[in-house]
């Protein structure tokens, strides 16, 4: 696993434990940065889970949109912080290109949720990749 897939993990850890324990993701991360008790945060993982916090209403307002039959309180904590960070990447992270930021977090899906969840995400992500030009134009 690459450096930033390591990454993109962390942050998804991140996102997932912040969720659960209803705390702020930044301020999260922010305790664990520097923490002799935990491993370094790699500088990506701090891009993605900042990224992910300052645009989470459009980006949760986007997955609701775009989901079918799916609530967001409905999707499983992991898909949700995975769609999260990969909507993240797909429309804000312009060094990612659209194909790796699909493909990453359909890696992380297969890797810590559900047999279903890597199609899920795929097929959430992509649909919306179809409009990401347009969505990039009015950010």
């Amino acid at each position: 696993m690459g450096a930033r897939s390591k990454a993109r993990k962390r942050a998804v850890d991140l996102l997932f434990e912040a969720q659960l324990r209803k705390v702020d993701p930044v301020s999260l991360l922010a305790d664990r940065v520097g923490s002799p008790d935990v491993p370094p945060v790699n500088d990506y993982t701090v891009t993605l889970v900042e990224g992910v916090q300052t645009h989470l209403a459009r980006i949760d307002e986007l997955l609701a949109e775009h989901s079918e039959g799916w609530t967001l309180d409905r999707m499983p904590a992991v898909d949700l912080a995975v769609l999260r960070l990969g909507l993240y990447e797909l429309l804000w992270a312009s060094d990612v290109p659209d194909a790796v930021a699909i493909d990453e977090a359909v890696q992380l899906a297969k890797m810590l949720s559900t047999d279903d969840s890597p199609r899920f995400v795929n097929g959430l992500l992509g649909r919306i990749a179809t409009i990401a030009d347009r969505l990039r134009a009015t950010l």
